[in-house]
């Protein structure tokens, strides 16, 4: 799960990770509002403008309907911000992580301005967290070029990207903690403060349970203090259980939304580009579906999983999902009747079928394991215009034949 900038900088406080302030708002006179009392806090009149959407490369994207303004903005009057903020909001913003389509802003971050030292002084580094499952071990990757070239940095100059490997059952040693300092060329008192804040950091990337943390940049100023200026922070869903009043952060309006109803539904649901749908029980099944079609000149336009206990409320909801995308020129079932019986599933084929009226795309199923005699008879007698196959090449074959009609 995917938090916003502002969500993943208060969860850092609990930790006490020092971060950049500010005030995440929704319209253009909150802003201005927000703006007044940063300044009045920091006593500078300059103040940043941040588009909150689950996307890197902010500071270079550009908005749709204003391509002169960027997603994020210095603003120095309450003018400013209340002109930036209606240029923002509301709008579209297309960064190199977003596509050509973008995403819709619906709040800003109105920040504080980490840079009033000058660029003398200033200098920004790249810190991030996460599981190398290699080495199945947590990783601290950090580089003394951070900043929004980083991609670059990883690219053209490898060599400049640290990394220190911490066990997952163990917490950041302080040696590990100093060395990470001594590679990003610090000392003093900006040193203790390094060691500090990357201790920190780990604590909060394990308390939180994240899948993965980043900090770019992490920033020192003028009096060797550390900052997070930017965060960005993913949760791992498996482990929400443990954080009830973390899920109540997630923000649907950024995700697929069909991947949202197929959650609502417990079906694991991954939008694709092809264009035959698929719905199979078991994660491993789908996998080989999907190979299976494209093996037979096909392409998947989904991975969908109504896993052990389909029954037609969960196959009618799959029908339902896949049918939403206007690519979809043929539908495969797959079922291995393990844990549930073939001819329970062809009954609900057949009831949801029924329940959604006139389906004018071909469906093909493939039944196999208990009862599928029993499954494929139920099927053929329906007098439905369902196909059923017994060997899995064979139900890919159908379905790319279906395709190519």
């Amino acid at each position: 799960m995917n938090l916003h900038e502002y969500q993943a900088k208060e969860l850092l406080k609990r930790y006490n990770v020092p971060t950049q302030e500010g005030i995440a708002v929704d319209n253009a006179d909150d802003a201005a509002k927000a703006y007044k009392e940063i300044s009045v806090n920091t006593g500078s009149k300059f103040a940043v403008v941040k588009a909150q959407i689950h996307a890197g490369g902010r500071g270079k994207g550009t908005m749709i309907e204003v391509p002169e303004q960027h997603g994020v903005q210095v603003i120095k009057s309450a003018e400013d911000v209340e002109k930036v903020a209606k240029n923002i909001l509301g709008n579209t913003l297309v960064t190199i992580q977003t596509g050509p389509a973008g995403k819709k802003v619906s709040k800003i971050l109105v920040a504080q301005d980490m840079y009033y030292d000058g660029p003398s002084e200033r200098k920004e580094f790249y810190i991030s967290i996460l599981l190398d499952r290699a080495k199945k071990q947590n990783v601290i990757m950090y580089s003394t070029e951070g900043g929004m070239d980083i991609e670059e940095v990883a690219h053209h100059t490898p060599e400049k990207i640290y990394k220190e490997w911490v066990e997952p059952n163990s917490p950041l040693l302080p040696f590990q903690a100093r060395n990470i300092a001594f590679n990003l060329g610090l000392s003093g008192e900006a040193h203790k403060n390094m060691v500090k804040f990357v201790t920190n950091l780990y604590n909060a990337y394990v308390g939180l349970d994240c899948a993965m943390l980043e900090i770019n940049p992490l920033f020192k100023s003028a009096d060797d203090k550390v900052f997070a200026v930017d965060c960005k922070m993913n949760l791992d869903d498996n482990a929400l259980m443990r954080h009830r009043d973390l899920a109540d952060l997630r923000d649907k309006s950024e995700e697929d939304p069909t991947e949202v109803e197929a959650a609502e539904s417990n079906l694991n649901y991954v939008k694709l580009d092809g264009n035959v749908g698929c719905m199979v029980n078991g994660a491993g099944l789908a996998m080989a579906t999907m190979d299976m079609i494209k093996l037979a000149g096909g392409e998947p336009a989904n991975f969908l999983d109504v896993g052990g206990t389909a029954n037609a409320q969960t196959v009618e909801a799959g029908f339902r999902i896949i049918m939403k995308d206007p690519n979809v020129k043929a539908i495969l079932i797959n079922i291995f009747g393990g844990i549930v019986r073939c001819d329970r599933v062809a009954a609900g084929v057949i009831e949801a079928y029924k329940n959604m009226g006139t389906i004018n795309i071909p469906i093909i199923v493939r039944l196999q394991g208990t009862n599928a005699e029993i499954a494929k008879e139920l099927i053929e007698n329906s007098g439905l215009k369902v196909q059923s196959a017994i060997l899995l090449s064979e139900a890919a074959e159908l379905v790319q034949k279906a395709v190519s009609a």
